[in-house]
């Protein structure tokens, strides 16, 4: 099993990306940011609710993450029209604007980390990817 080695270079790979995200969005955008953004482009609207499992933190951690993020124009919070009760959460052009340029980032990262790697194991890499990412959870991490 190479799992220790995986777990290496899977761990100096996510750091690279971060450090790279933090410091190409910066000062007007996070990587959490963003991941909303893309989410509201997709979708047009989202209650925040249902931002949370994307961004893998607590309801109260999103919370203040739309704060910053309507603060600074790249969303809108609206109460729906029927039950006053929801709110709805949709991307400005700011925020359109601002996800096209974080897209860059994001893709620039892959693009010089891939350069290196053939077309055909740049393919290769990303269905064993795949497969991994639809492999069942081991006995260990079910609930």
């Amino acid at each position: 099993m190479h799992s220790s080695e995986f777990s290496k270079i899977w761990h100096k790979i996510l750091k690279d990306y971060k450090l790279h995200m933090d410091s190409n969005l910066a000062p007007t955008l996070t990587d959490a940011q963003l991941t909303v953004l893309e989410l509201l482009q997709e979708r047009d609207a989202m209650k925040p609710s249902d931002l949370a499992p994307h961004l893998a933190t607590s309801p109260a951690a999103v919370t203040m993450l739309l704060d910053r993020m309507e603060k600074n124009g790249l969303i809108v919070r609206e109460r729906d029209a029927a039950d006053r009760r929801i709110v709805w959460v949709s991307i400005t052009e700011v925020g359109r604007k601002e996800a096209a340029r974080g897209l860059k980032v994001r893709s620039d990262f892959f693009a010089e980390a891939l350069d290196p790697i053939s077309s055909h194991n740049q393919q290769l890499l990303l269905y064993l990817m795949g497969k991994m990412a639809v492999a069942p959870a081991p006995e260990s991490m079910t609930p």
